[in-house]
């Protein structure tokens, strides 16, 4: 086993939960603090501290994880927390933000002497629970060791992407990927909302495809949440995906390009989340094809 860490994970959302889960049974020592404590109470059976604030959360810590809502959320927790820190320690900000935001928080990580490193992750719920996440990863070489205790326990492999955490390298290629996901996302909801106004049964189009270049494990992945009425509870919610969309869409303007499938996507899942989606798999974007609330 690698070197045993003392690790403070704030967050404990789906993904936040799952890693501090993982970082448990790597034997690694683990303090967890929620801004909905009863979020985080779980992990205790598995032998993680559960704090009251965040300055209490990262007492003695080597590493911190952060794994919140979006980047402002990160700045009011370190803001707490970072103060209680040794310098030199080590902060892995997993949060999906933007790259304006990842500058930012290298910036708060240099004023109080912590060693910053760019680290969103790729993968829902299972991969989370599995310990199998994809780590994007920028940071300096030389305290790479420090962290990769983390990273084992928590990820499948790590992708180095730069040296330079304020660069967003990490995050940049986060949102490039998320781009990806989120678009055949709406896609697989469209198709099986086109295959019902046509009277075409969506499982004959899975057929027809079957073993083809147009064939994936996402689409059937995501076909079934909906097929099956299995959209809770969530692997990736509508709320988070919606969030990651503006990311992706904000990012794209300030590189001067127009994507448009990305704005008409944002959209989707802002009217899955207003029918009272929010909180299921972002596979409901499905619903968005429709002008009323379905039932789920």
């Amino acid at each position: 086993m690698s070197e045993t860490v003392t690790v403070s994970v704030l967050g404990t959302g789906i993904m936040g939960a799952a890693m501090a889960r993982n970082l448990a049974r790597a034997g690694h020592r683990v303090r967890v603090w929620n801004r909905t404590r009863a979020k985080a109470e779980p992990l205790a059976a598995d032998g993680a501290y559960v704090a009251g604030t965040p300055d209490e959360a990262v007492r003695g810590a080597d590493v911190v994880l952060t794994v919140l809502h979006d980047g402002d959320a990160v700045v009011e927790v370190m803001r707490q927390a970072a103060p209680g820190l040794p310098r030199g320690a080590a902060w892995v900000q997993s949060t999906t933000a933007g790259p304006e935001a990842v500058a930012e928080l290298a910036e708060l990580a240099h004023v109080h002497g912590l060693v910053f490193f760019d680290a969103p992750v790729l993968g829902t719920r299972e991969p989370a629970e599995a310990g199998r996440l994809v780590v994007l990863a920028a940071g300096p070489v030389g305290a790479r060791a420090a962290v990769a205790p983390v990273f084992d326990a928590v990820g499948a492999r790590t992708v180095w992407t730069g040296e330079d955490a304020a660069d967003g390298s990490a995050t940049r290629l986060k949102l490039v990927t998320n781009s990806w996901v989120l678009a055949v996302t709406h896609a697989t909801g469209e198709v099986l909302a086109l295959a019902q106004a046509l009277g075409v049964d969506p499982r004959d189009f899975l057929d027809t495809v079957a073993g083809g270049p147009l064939d994936m494990g996402y689409l059937r992945a995501k076909a079934a949440l909906v097929l099956e009425d299995r959209l809770t509870p969530p692997s990736f919610a509508v709320a988070t995906a919606a969030k990651d969309a503006e990311l992706v869409v904000r990012a794209a303007r300030r590189g001067g390009v127009r994507l448009d499938l990305a704005e008409a996507g944002a959209e989707r899942f802002r009217r899955a989340a207003a029918q009272g989606h929010a909180d299921e798999d972002m596979a409901a974007s499905y619903h968005a094809s429709f002008e009323e609330r379905r039932p789920s």
